[in-house]
């Protein structure tokens, strides 16, 4: 019911009736005052419309959620209702509250006007909506807040504050040092000293980081889409240099696959580097393409909040009026596009299994072979190449479009990552689960008191790795390799920002020291480095 036109009756501030047992205390007489409201209020008075800078105030500081602020405005017309306030004279209080919570996001701070106005059209004309966009992407990207990137042979790990360490592999100069030589222990890229890097993404042979304001750094092979092993292109780039061509894009992620590199600006657009000369990502590149192409079709026009590249796919998560929804588009082998097929797509294609399955995607992953979603309620689907059960199945068949696992049902899964025939799924408890191939230890299974057990043994349905339990914190974020070429690591991180490593390690990627005649190791160890 409409609170401001339902006749319902206004408080009354009454005096109150002094207890006999107290009325013989000896207290200084005084009279009560009547409480006044502004406006044209009745005296006693205190409509919720008396002060609304107020509600705005309180609105803004409990950063209530938009759907919150939108169900505000269906109850009640005060809130519907121009508040005649800067910066727009015509927008109501819920608008208002998220304006105010969208200007305290980082990406939006620096938007011009005429961009921002550009954002709330193409996110649907609201500022709830521009919120929702904004929040959704912050969720499913850790943007702004450490994190560590487990790649093909060499490891990425970016503080909360925004400094990058970099260990591992370095045959291209994917480590940022200026050098080729191996690092087997955390070094810091000097080089970005006073670049503050929000985002990290890593391939064969490359590394890609994201600044705060938009910038991109790339350093390695200088190609953006040759396979993992070929050519390197004309030459190695050992130190981070600005990307030149994407200077007029303000870019917020980046994710590297297998023969193209695909960057998302802050509007939610979707651009990628080479692996078109077929047309496979709709558009025409060469192999050795500096230059990006916005991704064609459907997404020109959606908001994109998160995009995963695995082997010759992209998906992307999309925030629309309707909902969040998973596009996919190029190589369907193994059924890893969704679609119930196994053909490519040459345009992203809405992967319509989660509308039947009535659930809400939250973040995507996207492994060599297959794809993972979890839902906003904390399901958690899988598709593609089930090769020793990645899929979480308890079988190793191919899966087509999205199916849930429901051996997770008692759980509510909040990340998800993928890699090459491997799944992690981490709880909202902490608790992290892993599936899948066994081989290099990187699943953190082991039993038997010298720890080597059946460490490499496949893992058809999703088991709980004890061995993350003993380390008695919350674990926030897992990133394990992505690539059918590098025996595969594993990096999970705690809520106090410690870092654990686990499997291969035989060129310095996990950030410890090995001993004689060790390749990787089995259980998580602590690795020395302040992400805080």
């Amino acid at each position: 019911m409409d609170a401001t036109a339902s006749g319902t009756p206004s408080i009354q501030y009454h005096n109150i009736v002094v207890d006999q047992s107290i009325a013989t205390l000896a207290v200084s007489p005084f009279t009560r005052q009547q409480r006044h409201c502004f406006g044209d209020s009745t005296p006693g008075e205190f409509p919720l419309a008396a002060n609304p800078s107020i509600v705005l105030h309180v609105l803004t500081g409990c950063n209530l959620d938009p759907q919150d602020l939108a169900k505000l405005e269906a109850t009640c017309s005060f809130f519907r209702a121009p508040a005649n306030f800067a910066p727009d004279y015509e927008l109501s209080i819920s608008e208002l509250a998220a304006l105010d919570m969208c200007q305290k996001r980082a990406i939006f701070k620096p938007m011009a006007d005429d961009e921002r106005e550009a954002l709330k059209q193409r996110c649907g004309g609201s500022w709830k909506l521009v919120l929702r966009f904004l929040l959704a992407g912050e969720a499913c990207g850790r943007r702004e807040k450490s994190q560590a990137i487990a790649g093909p042979g060499h490891s990425i790990a970016v503080t909360s504050k925004g400094s990058v360490f970099s260990f591992g592999s370095n045959s291209s100069g994917q480590l940022g040092h200026g050098t080729l030589e191996e690092e087997w222990r955390p070094r810091h890229i000097r080089s970005l000293q006073g670049i503050r890097i929000i985002q990290a993404a890593a391939g064969a042979g490359r590394t890609m980081l994201i600044s705060d304001a938009g910038r991109v750094y790339a350093f390695g092979k200088d190609s953006f889409g040759e396979v993992e092993y070929g050519g390197q292109g004309s030459k190695l780039v050992t130190t981070p240099q600005p990307v030149g061509s994407l200077t007029n894009i303000f870019v917020v992620q980046a994710a590297i696959g297998n023969f193209f590199t695909g960057v998302l600006s802050r509007e939610g657009k979707v651009y990628t580097f080479s692996w078109g000369s077929d047309a496979k990502l709709g558009h025409q590149t060469e192999p050795n393409d500096l230059e990006p192409h916005p991704l064609l079709g459907p997404l020109e026009n959606i908001p994109v909040v998160q995009i995963a590249a695995g082997y010759c796919y992209l998906l992307a998560l999309t925030c629309q009026p309707g909902g969040m929804s998973v596009y996919s588009v190029g190589c369907g082998l193994g059924g890893k596009l969704g679609h119930g097929s196994r053909t490519d797509e040459r345009y992203p294609r809405l992967i319509e299994q989660f509308q039947t399955l009535n659930l809400q995607p939250m973040v995507v992953a996207a492994g060599a072979w297959h794809a993972a979603v979890v839902g906003q309620d904390g399901r958690v689907c899988t598709w593609g190449w089930g090769r020793y059960g990645c899929l979480g199945h308890g079988n190793e068949d191919c899966e087509s479009v999205p199916k849930v696992i429901e051996s997770l049902s008692n759980i509510k899964a909040v990340h998800v990552a993928t890699g090459d025939y491997t799944t992690f799924v981490v709880s909202e408890d902490g608790d992290v689960y892993s599936f899948g191939c066994g081989e290099s230890s990187s699943l953190g299974h082991s039993t038997g008191a010298d720890g080597q057990g059946n460490r490499h043994t496949n893992v058809l349905n999703p088991e709980i790795v004890t061995s993350l339990k003993q380390v008695r914190e919350r674990v926030v974020q897992v990133s394990l390799t992505n690539s059918i070429y590098w025996n595969a690591h594993t990096f999970a991180l705690t809520e106090s920002s410690k870092l654990y490593a686990f499997g291969a390690g035989d060129k310095g990627q996990l950030g410890i020291e090995l001993v004689a005649n060790q390749s990787e190791r089995a259980n998580p160890e602590l690795v020395d480095v302040d992400l805080s």
